[in-house]
């Protein structure tokens, strides 16, 4: 039996803040934006749990937040990490 109340919320849309070139830097992101309360999604960690290596764009990972986190997350990446 489907509980109708834990359905997905429509509204709730992750945007995407921040594309990285590996899990390490990701991860360094996510707990950063999620030290401020920010909610982060990360995307295209699976060619890295596959191939522990990373060519032409393959290692990927897109940081993605709420879009109402997204103007906060933009301000704490550009004040906090470097380039």
């Amino acid at each position: 039996m489907i509980d109708k109340k834990s359905k997905k919320n429509p509204d709730l849309k992750f945007i995407e803040v921040q594309t990285v070139q590996g899990p390490v830097e990701a991860e360094v992101i996510k707990s950063l934006l999620e030290s401020y309360g920010i909610s982060v999604f990360l995307k295209g960690l699976v060619v890295q749990s596959v191939h522990a290596f990373s060519a032409d764009g393959l290692g990927k990972i897109t940081v993605l937040v709420k879009k109402e986190d997204f103007e906060t997350a933009k301000q704490l990446l550009t004040s906090n990490l470097p380039g």
